[in-house]
């Protein structure tokens, strides 16, 4: 369960979408909170491996060593 105060404008924005598309407020948030979560993954597991470099193998080399450089 989660709670948080939006803005007077966000909530109205908010209500004006869901009524005018038959979902509810929550569906919308979820979508929302969804999205930036996927985003955010990403950005942050891109800055980790920038940080961290690990060993890198070309297109080729992953190619061969799986057997599909037939």
């Amino acid at each position: 369960m989660l709670s948080l105060r939006l803005s007077n404008e966000i909530e109205k924005r908010l209500s004006v979408l869901a009524e005018t598309t038959g979902r509810t407020k929550s569906f919308y948030a979820k979508e929302a909170i969804m999205k930036y979560l996927d985003d955010m993954e990403d950005t942050y597991i891109a800055l980790d491996r920038l940080e961290k470099p690990a060993k890198r193998i070309s297109l080729e080399e992953a190619e061969k060593a799986l057997g599909l450089d037939e």
